[in-house]
């Protein structure tokens, strides 16, 4: 099948062409006709599979075939799109102007981190497609620069970040300001009991289209992990992987955004071509860091999960994870930075011991089985990532069944014991004392 087949206008069949786009993916091939169909659509792929194409292509034919609409007292885009980060936001935009090259349609991307007073002006004219992140979007709807009771379509997009990061409440009361008659597009990377509660609240009688794989992460990305004992360890295995001949940029993620700033820095002074992507930095810093690692100014980027969706670089050979993330979904959307547009890639995880079981978790969830190597640099046990994690249960059980039969103070011997203090469940009441009471001899007749 190829994209003449959805009957796109010429404008949009031009485009296409020129950006070399030759089948749809599996995702885009089933939600294109759906959309432009107007019906609500719910569906759930992993990431780089198509997504943003899955949406932007028909919802600019549905765009360009309708009448146009002024309203005069303020804006009214025509497709208003939820993004959960500033720079998936970015991204989106970007791939709406290139698929409407030869169109004259108006976007426009409203994310924090950037004067208010230039995205008003942006506003000020008529508005095709809205690109936002909820914050910023309920400040410009508070303030009046933004009506949404004529939108046509709404698009959320990355449901699954988007609770992650405790959106929910602010798109329920986005969706509240709009007409609720408007088509509704729900993408995420995974669909659980939570999205689909969440989905119903939204989405009237939607088409349900999963592209599920028996592996969830890319077949083109090999995955290693090295056991480390510590976070010394982990620069020194750090440092080596960073050495190897096939690495051109990579990415490494980190939990936090001060363990990010300093290890930047420690690269930085090692002579490597390192800098910092987290959510502290103003909106023009992160965009200024992107633009420069995607014309490879930088290297490496030393990021936490604000950069695990939005980022989409060819070049990227290497994914390391310096800290395992708390989700297992979050890994497959870190690591599915690299081996993109049929590349080979690599991700490289350095785990510690409290972080083997999280490993098991991950190989369970994607399917996988991750090649455990072990580091010159390490002192870690490598049998420990397959040990088998021991229910608090019978931990429990196995630590206090040794020594109960043997111990010769049982709980109401140790309440006994001088000097012993019992816990509140083995402590015994007090017992009340009587109370003597000062009874007067009666006076007996003489």
């Amino acid at each position: 099948m190829s994209f003449s087949n959805f009957g796109f206008i010429p404008p949009i069949g031009k485009a296409i062409s020129r950006i070399n786009y030759s089948n749809p993916t599996p995702i885009q091939e089933q939600c294109i006709p759906v959309v432009l169909s107007g019906r609500d659509v719910l569906a759930s792929a992993q990431t780089g599979t198509g997504k943003t194409a899955a949406f932007c292509l028909p919802l600019l034919d549905l765009v360009a075939n309708k009448p146009k609409h002024k309203h005069k007292r303020n804006i009214s885009p025509d497709v208003l799109i939820l993004s959960p980060t500033r720079e998936l936001a970015s991204q989106i935009e970007q791939e709406l102007k290139r698929f409407s090259h030869f169109m004259d349609t108006n976007i426009v991307a409203v994310v924090g981190g950037v004067s208010y007073k230039l995205q008003n002006k942006l506003l000020k004219s008529n508005v095709n497609f809205l690109v936002a992140t909820p914050g910023r979007l309920m400040d410009l709807v508070r303030q009046r620069k933004i009506n949404l009771k004529h939108i046509d379509a709404l698009v959320i997009d990355e449901a699954d970040r988007m609770l992650d990061m405790g959106f929910i409440p602010d798109i329920k009361k986005i969706f509240e300001s709009t007409s609720q008659d408007q088509q509704v597009l729900m993408f995420t990377a995974t669909l659980n009991k939570q999205i689909e509660k969440i989905a119903q609240q939204f989405l009237k009688d939607p088409q349900r289209i999963a592209i599920e794989q028996e592996n969830k992460s890319n077949k083109n990305i090999q995955q290693i992990a090295y056991p480390v004992a510590d976070y010394n360890q982990k620069k020194l295995v750090l440092v080596d992987v960073l050495n190897e001949a096939d690495l051109n940029q990579a990415i490494i993620f980190t939990a936090t955004k001060r363990e990010a700033d300093r290890l930047s820095d420690e690269l930085y002074l090692m002579n490597h071509r390192s800098k910092t992507l987290h959510g502290d930095m103003s909106q023009r810093e992160r965009t200024r860091t992107i633009n420069r690692f995607k014309n490879n100014e930088i290297q490496i980027l030393v990021a936490t999960d604000v950069a695990a969706r939005g980022i989409d670089v060819d070049d990227i050979t290497h994914v390391i994870n310096f800290d395992l993330p708390r989700q297992v979904e979050d890994y497959i959307h870190r690591i599915g930075r690299t081996g993109r547009a049929e590349r080979k890639g690599k991700a490289i995880s350095l785990v510690i011991d409290k972080e083997k079981f999280m490993l098991q978790k991950i190989e369970k969830y994607a399917n996988i089985k991750i090649e455990i190597i072990k580091s010159t640099h390490s002192t870690s046990d490598v049998s420990l990532v397959y040990k088998k994690k021991e229910s608090g249960f019978k931990k429990k059980r196995r630590s206090t069944a040794g020594g109960k039969k043997n111990d010769k103070f049982t709980a109401s011997n140790k309440r006994k014991k001088p000097g012993f203090k019992a816990d509140a469940k083995t402590k015994a009441k007090p017992r009340r004392r009587p109370v003597k009471k000062n009874i007067k001899p009666q006076a007996t007749a003489s």
